[in-house]
């Protein structure tokens, strides 16, 4: 299941979205090249990932803000992206550019304390933007959790677009979360579970003032869950490629 996008337009052109996803590009393009020795990658991982060992004993704290901005992969970097994309804008519309940029360094630190409190002892590098966008999903589904979100479902050679409200793809993102990091071990490696539900809880806990500041339940009151301007519509044209019919014999 992946978002493809959502149907809720921002109000400003969100410079510290675009900003946060280039750096992450450009940084990833300056390491790309030592994807092609594993020592190399290696080592450079272990001076500037996450590895919750080493931020234990040797007190390396500013890997959790340098693992933010780093990437296992291609496929690993344009996911995040993605995410960052489609959900970023209204978070900065609502909060600002500069209070967006701290929220979502703040969430990103949230979620890599949250890894360490989950595998304290674990060697394994953690790189990745997830957690700080798992903390800009938190804030959208407290703010907009009925606003309307394209996902494409993907079931072996089903593939199919739906339209959903936003709390049931992210509660069920969420879910996912706490589910498989209840399940896996954390000092294995792998997917970091933790770190993605701590930075989507941190996330919604530090939307709470704006949510509040709009009025609470009042601001859902007046806006019914749905986004406070008229939802974006999309159009679907249709292609001028001509059908070819299969001959019978």
């Amino acid at each position: 299941m992946f978002p493809i996008r959502d149907h809720n337009p921002s109000g400003r052109t969100p410079y510290v979205t675009y900003a946060l996803m280039a750096a992450n590009i450009l940084i990833f393009i300056g390491y790309w090249p030592q994807f092609t020795d594993a020592r190399d990658l290696n080592a450079f991982f272990y001076e500037w990932a996450m590895v919750p060992r080493m931020v234990v004993e040797n007190g390396t704290y500013h890997t959790v803000f340098t693992s933010m901005f780093l990437h296992g992969g291609v496929m690993h970097l344009l996911g995040n992206m993605l995410f960052l994309y489609i959900f970023g804008d209204n978070m900065e519309d609502e909060m600002g550019h500069i209070g967006y940029l701290a929220f979502y360094l703040a969430s990103g630190i949230g979620a890599g304390v949250a890894h360490i409190m989950a595998a304290p002892y674990s060697p394994v590098p953690t790189v990745g933007a997830s957690g700080a966008i798992a903390g800009v999903m938190g804030g959208y589904l407290l703010l907009f959790p009925k606003a309307k979100v394209d996902i494409l479902i993907i079931f072996i050679f089903f593939f199919r677009i739906f339209t959903i409200p936003a709390w049931i793809m992210l509660a069920l993102w969420f879910g996912i979360q706490l589910f498989a990091g209840f399940g896996a071990d954390a000092m294995q490696g792998g997917v970091a579970y933790w770190a993605h539900a701590g930075g989507f809880i941190v996330g919604a806990i530090l939307t709470l003032p704006v949510f509040l500041a709009r009025g609470g339940r009042a601001f859902w009151d007046r806006t019914h869950g749905h986004p406070p301007h008229p939802d974006a519509e999309y159009k679907y044209v249709r292609s001028n490629v001509p059908t070819v019919g299969r001959k019978r014999r």
